[in-house]
């Protein structure tokens, strides 16, 4: 899952969710926001990063979402 691999990127700079200040999903389907929500929810637990969410009409490999994050030491 995406998120997993965000979570070993941060892991290689030494960092983890806590670090993440900022995010950008982008949705295939806007109708998809609450379960991506729900999941989001299992990583960031502590301080939520500022966040926005967009629908696209098509991703990378057919992706139904994708997540970009800034992070900071």
């Amino acid at each position: 899952m995406a998120l997993d691999n965000m979570g070993r990127v941060l892991d290689e700079a030494g960092l983890d969710f806590k670090h993440v200040v900022k995010t950008l999903i982008y949705l295939k389907n806007m109708a998809d926001f609450s379960t991506i929500n729900d999941i989001y929810a299992r990583y960031f637990t502590e301080l939520l990063p500022a966040r926005s969410c967009v629908e696209v009409a098509k991703l990378p490999g057919n992706g139904l979402f994708e997540i970009e994050a800034v992070a900071v030491k």
